[in-house]
């Protein structure tokens, strides 16, 4: 009788220390981000993808994190996309208490360059960078 509950005992201790393991493991993976999205000319300005859409190499994207209190830079992080026009980026830290946008800042196309400043005509990506938006999952967001 008590080799049987030294076993049970032994074989929940196993078990609760592998779990505890695994949950350590997935917190740590819960504040890093990886990011990734394509750039491509919208000949006819439509805001979507069409067929006479091309996909831009070379395009530069900058991410850009900031305070909702006070509006300061808190990160920023640029890539450049590949030939598919595909950028990939990867972000560490929880940004829940910030606003966090996507933007191009140049195109390599001379014919599709146009990349505009002005606040009412900025087209921005914006993104959730935070553990805490009910998203079970440490996959790619």
């Amino acid at each position: 009788m008590a080799t049987k509950a030294i076993f049970f005992f032994l074989v929940s201790a196993v078990c609760l220390s592998s779990l505890a393991g695994v949950a350590h493991a997935d917190a740590d993976d819960f504040d890093r981000f990886q990011i990734q999205g394509s750039v491509y000319c919208d000949t006819c300005r439509v805001q979507f993808i069409t067929r006479l859409s091309k996909f831009l190499e070379g395009a530069k994207v900058k991410l850009e994190c900031r305070s909702r209190t006070n509006q300061t830079v808190t990160l920023t992080k640029e890539a450049l996309t590949d030939k598919s026009g595909s950028y990939k980026m990867e972000v560490t830290g929880d940004h829940e208490e910030e606003v966090c946008e996507l933007v191009l800042v140049q195109s390599p196309d001379s014919g599709c360059n146009e990349v505009s400043t002005e606040a009412y005509l900025r087209n921005a990506a914006k993104i959730s960078l935070t553990a805490n938006d009910g998203i079970v999952s440490n996959e790619v967001r």
